[in-house]
């Protein structure tokens, strides 16, 4: 799948998080909006990273459970 195509479809299943490829390479997403005192301390993340889209796309779950109290820690 083209780079293009894999950065619409993470967009579009996070609409909350801005998502884009650095020039080297890695795979980034940032919030929208800034995090609560109470997903800080849940470990909420402001910006994560990974090398592969299919990585960012687990952060990105990950954070989603968190956010939702659905964390497995």
């Amino acid at each position: 799948m083209s780079f293009d195509r894999h950065l619409a479809e993470i967009a579009r299943e996070f609409p909350d998080w801005t998502i884009w490829r650095s020039d080297a390479g890695r795979w980034w997403a940032t919030r929208h909006h800034p995090l609560t005192p109470a997903q800080r301390d849940i470990g909420c993340a402001m910006t994560i990273d990974a090398d592969e889209p299919e990585g960012l796309r687990e952060q990105l779950h990950e954070q989603q459970d968190r956010s939702d109290g659905r964390d497995s820690w």
